[in-house]
């Protein structure tokens, strides 16, 4: 005689639970994730920008393949995870990806992902103790990084030297740059605190504004719209086409020595793109291009300003943002940092000025008409005998 089994729904299992969202590359994954959802993915050292974007997406897990924390330098993705109450397990293998399909129901407890009743994987859990000890672990061993990055330093001046130096194969854009301020815009955490911050400098001013890769759109959402973007012809975080055929120009970042066929999408979408060759990041060709164009200042929005923001987002690009900032220096100022040196404000002052400067143009005006010469002839022979007056009082007083 056989019995029942009764089995208990998924849903009253322990751990988080929800669809699952898999793509070995990040990028993939990020413009269809939803709410209540669980990223399986290949990333090491996860950058914090991109923490960021799958906390705004609301995933409730994060299953890496690949160690989160290398110790190769301290990445603050997982900190900024399990800071938002993420579920974050790594180093759970290649073969997760065999095993769970897209839209797959699964189940974290702990470090073991399930998929029903399915051993999936089992992976490290981090904790915030774990993020804070294997955070250590990498600082200590940063030492190896730095010497690597001397020797990239060195490789890309060799190659940039004449961008670099002489602002040589810089595109010349319709936009006039030459005199004006600039705001180069990269989407980044916290960068609508930053843009919000500028508003009256941008509102009195009218720079000319600068969106790198996806930093378009979000311009455009907040109803700015960019003269000039620039993105990188091999990138997948290109912005939308319609944010592009509005720009001015469009800058597209090739490899030097690129076919022309490497600008042929954008050319297909109606946009007639200007080539730049060269090895720099995006950010950092758009601070060149303001330089080498002669911007009368450069405000930077949504860079990465703190040593382990630019070793966390920059890694690939270290030598390049850190040869770009020695070249901008003098006229690069960060958004975060304008506010305080400038709010846009009208001061006592300014209003004490403005009617001073009134009045003597009126007084001025007057004193050329028939009337203004009667009050003159009037005057004079008054202020002249007060003055005397008052001379003879003070010499008077003289010993």
């Amino acid at each position: 005689m056989k019995f029942a089994v009764r089995t208990r729904p998924a849903s009253v299992l322990p751990g988080v639970h929800g669809p699952a969202r898999v793509h070995r590359r990040t990028a993939s994954l990020l413009g269809r994730l939803s709410e209540g959802d669980v990223v399986v993915l290949d990333h090491v050292d996860m950058d914090r920008d991109t923490a960021q974007a799958l906390i705004d997406a609301g995933v409730v897990a994060v299953v890496n393949a690949s160690p989160m924390i290398s110790g190769r330098f301290p990445n603050l993705g997982p900190e900024r995870l399990v800071e938002a109450g993420v579920l974050v397990v790594d180093s759970a293998g290649a073969e997760v990806f065999e095993r769970v399909k897209d839209g797959t129901a699964l189940r974290i407890d702990g470090g073991v992902v399930h998929a029903g009743e399915t051993l999936v994987a089992t992976a490290r859990e981090l904790t915030p103790d774990v993020v804070r000890t294997e955070m250590g672990r990498a600082r200590s061993g940063l030492t190896a990084q730095l010497e690597s990055f001397t020797h990239n330093s060195t490789e890309f001046l060799r190659r940039e030297q004449d961008l670099l130096l002489h602002g040589h194969g810089v595109p010349r854009t319709a936009t006039e740059i030459a005199g004006r301020p600039v705001v180069v815009a990269v989407r980044s955490h916290g960068w609508e605190d930053e843009l919000a911050g500028i508003k009256p400098f941008v509102r009195e001013q009218r720079p000319v504004l600068i969106a790198v890769d996806r930093g378009a759109d979000a311009l455009a959402q907040a109803r700015h719209k960019p003269d000039i973007v620039v993105v990188n012809a091999a990138s997948d975080d290109l912005p939308s086409a319609a944010v592009l055929r509005k720009a001015r120009d469009v800058v597209v970042l090739v490899q030097p020595g690129a076919p022309r066929s490497a600008t042929e999408p954008f050319e297909r979408l109606g946009i007639r793109p200007l080539r730049f060759e060269t090895t720099a990041t995006t950010e950092d060709a758009a601070l060149l291009l303001a330089s080498a164009r002669e911007a009368s200042l450069i405000v930077g929005v949504g860079m990465h300003a703190t040593l382990d923001e630019f070793l966390d987002s920059r890694r690939s690009g270290l030598a390049s943002t850190f040869l770009t900032r020695l070249k901008v220096g003098p006229d690069l100022v960060d958004a975060a940092a304008l506010p305080r040196l400038y709010d846009g404000a009208v001061r006592p002052r300014h209003l004490v000025g403005a009617l001073v400067a009134g009045l003597v143009a009126v007084a001025a005006a007057i004193s050329v008409t028939p009337v203004g010469q009667q009050w003159v002839d009037d005057l004079s022979p008054r202020v002249t005998s007060a003055t005397s007056h008052l001379i003879d009082n003070v010499e008077g007083m003289l010993p």
